[in-house]
């Protein structure tokens, strides 16, 4: 939360896992308070299409977004005017990388694209055997139940970022 009281959300895009049918992108909205997932969409291309459908999934689950913050890089998906005009009609604001290249405005979301496929499909299954909708079946999984749920993160202090999350809602409610 900012001090305003606005969710600040991190988006991060650009992951791609090769599969039997051709690359799978994953596009997903990171919450930067949990680290909890709370977009997710998939498809074939890295468009601005699919940018747009994770924020509307994001906003479908969570509509208290409106008016946040959402970070990205400078990817031309990003800067598109399709997209652009989906997050204005949210009120929601964008920011983006201060100049090209600089890796560590997005180093957090970097970091979990890193983990998810080092603990996904690397790992564990060989991805390039797989069907498209074999994966997307396994990265929506992972993300939307075992990361969000299950997953302990160090920076939650161990705890997962839905219980993480739930710990804040609860620690509001008693505050008030």
């Amino acid at each position: 939360m900012d001090e305003a009281g606005n969710e600040v959300i991190l988006m991060g895009t650009g992951l791609g896992f090769k599969g039997k049918e051709g690359k799978l992108y994953v596009s997903a909205i990171f919450d930067c308070f949990d680290l909890g997932v709370l977009g997710l969409a998939l498809e074939m291309n890295m468009k601005a299409d699919l940018c747009v459908q994770t924020l509307e999934n994001a906003l479908t689950a969570y509509p208290s977004l409106e008016g946040a913050i959402i970070h990205s890089d400078r990817g031309t998906q990003y800067i598109s005017e399709v997209y652009r005009q989906n997050i204005r009609k949210h009120g929601i604001h964008q920011s983006k990388n201060s100049t090209g290249g600089r890796c560590h405005d997005n180093a957090r979301c970097e970091s979990m694209w890193v983990r998810l496929k080092t603990e996904l499909p690397y790992d564990r299954y060989d991805a390039r055997e797989m069907t498209v909708e074999e994966l997307k079946v396994l990265i929506w999984r992972y993300l939307l139940s075992y990361w969000n749920n299950r997953r302990i993160c160090s920076a939650n202090g161990g705890l997962s970022p839905m219980l993480k999350r739930r710990q804040y809602y609860a620690a509001l409610g008693r505050a008030a």
